[in-house]
């Protein structure tokens, strides 16, 4: 796992470091959720949770919503995957609950990751620091 700030330098790290190429990579912006399951790395993932949360036009919810219930799927179906997310629980709370929860949900998958990783790497300013485990 490879989190940080927005435009942190995450992915660029990930790419120098092991050695991806772009078909390797999924976006959470817009790839398809089950895309995740082939992927080395994933990116934005995020995002991928924004996405999972969101309701069709009639208002039901995709098929696969909740995004822990996904994670621990992504976590199984795909574990030497890199999983690459924006920090995004520091600073002000958000009025609206919609994006409450996703800030929320987002957090606790990142945790759930965490937790199911081998190791676990901040990256700031482009210089990453190792939280768990060690760099190969």
């Amino acid at each position: 796992m490879i989190t940080g700030g927005a435009f942190a330098g995450k992915l660029e790290f990930a790419r120098a470091h092991f050695g991806l190429n772009e078909d390797e990579i999924a976006d959470g912006t817009d790839c398809a959720p089950e895309d995740v399951f082939a992927a080395k790395c994933i990116v934005h993932y995020e995002r991928l949770i924004r996405r999972l949360m969101e309701t069709d036009v009639q208002g039901a919810l995709c098929e696969t919503a909740d995004p822990l219930t996904f994670t621990d799927r992504v976590l199984c179906g795909n574990p030497d995957a890199i999983v690459i997310m924006d920090e995004i629980g520091s600073g002000i709370i958000p009025l609206e609950k919609n994006e409450r929860l996703w800030r929320e949900q987002t957090g606790r998958a990142g945790c759930r990751i965490a937790e199911g990783s081998d190791t676990v790497i901040r990256v700031c300013c482009g210089i990453p620091e190792i939280i768990k485990g060690t760099l190969r």
